[in-house]
């Protein structure tokens, strides 16, 4: 099997509209949360949200340095951020000229959990008011997920394969994993991998919130609502963007003297089989999607020093997911680090776990672990566990552990290590 690096990082965050801005702001401890500005949210149980913020921002994102016009004005925005993710990942990778023949080997993996929901919930209003000839021609190929792979394809070239993954808020983890086997398996040398979302609407929060998924307790206190493993959690706060690395074939990148960030050596799957919603009770699916990835890792349980937590701050799933990391490292749990950086910049659902990977292998790169930001009464369960509270931890990372779980009980789990 072909050793799969990575040589590109991409973001577009609440934090920031590129990697080094979000980095710096996560690792300061600051928070994307606030009021819900896309729309008036005065009749949603829920209205605040983890918005990417506009270009005029002190971190916000200007989607016009990497995104046409033409095609902002035709497509969601989970698509727009994913296309800005993914420029970013080809520009810092350094295969923006490729030739040809390498274009024919470059891919993309790049999917949502959600997609183009703001402009379903807009168009199917026009069609209701106005008339079917009203709707927009762009309308379909402007929401489908697989399209911001199509998109990036298209801007850049890319002939490699052209996927994209739909496993809810394990799509970005799904996505690298299965990009990282297409270049294991020489299907491609160069995949961009990751996920984006971008389903603030109202439409999208009423839906998240009815299902009682979403925090509506910390609606005049939005910097405080999310709070993986603390007593006073109600739920996640939903945020948006995206995250895409550049996967390549390590003598593909070491041919052209590229920087190797790390390297993808594990990737474990799993699913529940119990709920559409709820874990299963024992974490069981958990415990078997990450105790795949570091087994076929190669590395021992005292290896991992960094884990990212999929810790979204809801009651059920922040308890099973520590349970199930409990059980897995049992003695080895004394030596990891681990923490949700969903407590700065929300639950990016399908754009996730991609996002996670990138702030995985930044800790690797600067030897620094993000906090856990709002955790000030851990849970019972807490006890014993370094959850890195409030502010980031300089130390050593040499592997890293990221999980992802979603809807329908689907999980991800991704091991690398620096190199």
């Amino acid at each position: 099997m072909r050793r799969v690096v990575v040589t590109g990082l991409g973001l577009v965050t609440p934090l920031g509209g590129d990697v080094e801005t979000s980095w710096a702001n996560l690792i300061a401890g600051r928070s994307g949360a606030g009021p819900i500005t896309r729309f008036d949210a005065s009749d949603q149980k829920c209205r605040i949200a983890c918005e990417v913020k506009p270009k005029d921002h002190a971190y916000g994102f200007d989607a016009y340095k990497r995104v046409d016009h033409k095609v902002q004005r035709q497509v969601d925005p989970f698509i727009v951020y994913g296309i800005d993710a993914a420029g970013q990942a080809l520009e810092h990778a350094g295969l923006t000229d490729m030739s040809e023949a390498e274009r024919f080997r470059a891919g993309c993996s790049i999917g949502a959990g959600i997609g183009g929901l703001p402009g379903i919930e807009s168009e199917s209003l026009v069609c209701r008011d106005k008339g079917p000839t009203r709707v927009s021609p762009h309308f379909v190929h402007g929401r489908l997920i697989n399209l911001t792979s199509g998109q990036v394809q298209i801007k850049y070239g890319l002939m490699g394969p052209n996927h994209a993954v739909v496993t809810a808020c394990s799509t970005g983890a799904h996505s690298i994993g299965d990009a990282a086997r297409m270049i294991a398996m020489d299907d491609a040398d160069v995949m961009l991998a990751g996920g984006s979302e971008g389903a603030i609407c109202p439409l999208g929060i009423a839906g998240f919130a009815q299902a009682r998924a979403l925090s509506t307790g910390f609606n005049d206190t939005p910097e405080r609502a999310s709070r993986p493993y603390d007593k006073e959690r109600d739920g996640f706060v939903m945020g948006e963007g995206a995250g895409v690395v550049c996967l390549e074939e390590y003598e593909h990148a070491r041919a052209r003297g590229a920087t190797m960030y790390a390297e993808v050596i594990g990737y474990g799957l799993s699913g529940d089989a119990y709920h559409v919603t709820a874990p299963h009770p024992d974490g069981s699916g958990a415990y078997r999607s990450m105790e795949m990835a570091i087994r076929k890792s190669g590395l021992a349980l005292e290896d991992i020093d960094y884990i990212n937590a999929h810790g979204t701050s809801t009651p059920l799933g922040d308890e099973l997911e520590l349970g199930a990391v409990r059980r897995l490292f049992d003695d080895a749990i004394e030596g990891v680090s681990m923490s949700s950086t969903k407590s700065a910049i929300g639950h990016l659902l399908g754009g996730a776990g991609a996002v996670e990977s990138i702030f995985c292998i930044l800790a690797m790169r600067d030897g620094v672990v993000p906090p856990t930001l709002n955790l000030d009464h851990p849970s019972e369960n807490c006890a014993g566990v370094d959850l890195v509270p409030h502010t980031a931890k300089k130390r050593q990372v040499r592997a890293v552990l990221n999980n992802s779980f979603g809807f329908g009980g689907t999980n991800a789990s991704l091991v690398m290590r620096a190199i």
